[in-house]
C-alpha cells in the first residue's frame, strides 16, 4: 500500500473503533433512543448532501424501498439500539470486540440460508473457533466487565448486522445500486423507522454537555459519514478483499481507545477471546492463503464499486462490502 492508502486504512479503523467510545460518552446525556435518532439524522444529512453534490440519484420504486427499509432495520436500527442499551452496563472495548465477531456470524447465516454458500470444513472450524472466542469475551462466569445482559445486547447487535448483510446480499446486491445511493437511502430509511419507534422508547430531557455534544457529532458525522467515504476510497485503491482487512484492526482500536479515553480495564478474557475470534476469522477466510496470492486488483474508481462483505470468506466477500460500509456506519 502507498503511504496515503495506509493512512486512510488506519484512519478508517480508528473512526469505526472509536464509535463504541463515543456511544458510551453520548449515553451520559441521551437515552439510547435519542442517541440513535441523533446519529442517524446526522449521518443521513451528511450522505444525502454528498449524494446531491455528486448528482447521485436515490433508488426508486416501492418494492425496492421496502427492501431498503428491511436492510435498515437489521443493519442500522436494531444494532444501533442494542449497542446503545448494551453499553449502558458494559464497556466500549468489549462491545467493539463482540461486534468484531460480525463477519463470522455473517458467514454462519450466509451458509445457512444462501444456497450459493457451501458449507466447508474450513468454515466449520473457523466458526467453531470464533464461537469459543465469543464465549471467552462474554465471560458468562464473571460480571467484572459489566452485566451479562449488556454483553448479550452487544452480541445481539453483531448478529443483527450479520442478518442485515445477508439480506442485502440476497435482495439488494443484485440491483447493482451505486454505493453512495444505497448507503444514503438506507440511512434515510433507518431514520424514518427510528422516528416511528421513538415514542415507544424511554425518553427524558436531553442533557447536552460539551462531551455529549461533541461525541454525538463525531459519531454521526465522522464515524458514520466520513468513515463511509474513506471505506469506498480504500476499495477503489486496493480492492474489496484488502479493504475488508480493516475489520482486524477495529476491535484492537476499540479496546485501546476505550482504555485510554474512558479508563476501561482490559481483562484477560477480553484479550484472549478477541485473539481467538480473530484467529477463527482469519482461518475461515484463509487470509494466509490470500497473502501468498497475487494482490487483488483495485476496483474501478467510480460509483459502482463491487460489493463484498467485510471479513467473510471470499465466496461471500464479493457480495456485500457496500452493505458493510453502510451498516457499520
Amino acid at each position: 500500500m502507498k503511504n496515503a492508502t495506509i493512512a486512510r486504512f488506519l484512519l478508517q479503523a480508528t473512526l469505526w473503533g472509536s464509535s463504541f467510545t463515543f456511544i458510551k460518552a453520548s449515553l451520559h446525556g441521551l437515552t439510547p433512543g435519542q442517541l440513535v435518532i441523533a446519529r442517524l439524522l446526522l449521518g443521513t444529512a451528511f450522505l444525502l448532501s454528498l449524494a446531491a453534490l455528486r448528482h447521485v440519484p436515490l433508488p426508486r420504486g416501492a418494492g425496492l424501498w421496502g427492501h431498503v427499509a428491511a436492510a435498515a432495520l437489521f443493519g442500522n436500527v436494531l444494532p444501533f439500539l442494542l449497542l446503545s442499551y448494551g453499553e449502558r452496563t458494559t464497556g466500549a472495548g468489549l462491545a467493539g470486540v463482540l461486534v468484531g465477531a460480525t463477519p463470522l456470524l455473517t458467514l454462519g447465516v450466509a451458509t445457512a440460508v444462501l444456497p450459493a454458500e457451501r458449507a466447508t470444513a474450513r468454515k466449520a472450524v473457523g466458526l467453531l473457533v470464533g464461537f469459543v472466542g465469543v464465549v471467552v469475551v462474554i465471560g458468562p462466569w464473571t460480571d467484572a466487565t459489566g452485566s451479562f445482559s449488556g454483553r448479550a445486547a452487544c452480541f445481539g447487535a453483531a448478529l443483527s448486522y450479520a442478518v442485515g448483510y445477508v439480506y442485502v446480499r440476497k435482495f439488494l446486491s443484485p440491483r447493482a445500486l451505486a454505493p453512495l445511493a444505497a448507503a444514503a437511502s438506507q440511512l434515510l430509511a433507518a431514520a424514518v423507522l427510528m422516528a416511528a419507534a421513538l415514542p415507544f422508547l424511554t425518553w427524558h430531557t436531553p442533557h447536552f454537555t460539551a462531551k455529549v455534544t461533541l461525541s454525538i457529532l463525531f459519531l454521526g458525522l465522522f464515524s458514520t459519514g466520513l468513515a463511509y467515504v474513506l471505506y469506498f476510497r480504500l476499495i477503489n485503491d486496493v480492492g474489496a478483499t484488502n479493504a475488508s482487512a480493516v475489520n482486524y484492526i477495529v476491535p484492537v482500536a476499540a479496546v485501546l481507545i476505550g482504555a485510554v479515553a474512558l479508563g476501561e480495564a482490559v481483562s484477560w478474557n477480553l484479550l484472549l477471546g478477541g485473539v481467538i475470534v480473530l484467529l477463527g476469522m482469519g482461518y475461515a477466510e484463509n487470509r494466509l492463503g490470500q497473502l501468498r496470492r497475487t494482490p487483488e486488483p483495485a476496483a474501478p474508481a467510480d460509483e459502482s464499486v463491487p460489493r463484498a462483505d467485510t471479513s467473510v470468506p471470499q465466496a461471500a466477500a464479493n457480495a456485500t462490502n457496500t452493505a458493510n460500509a453502510q451498516e457499520r456506519s
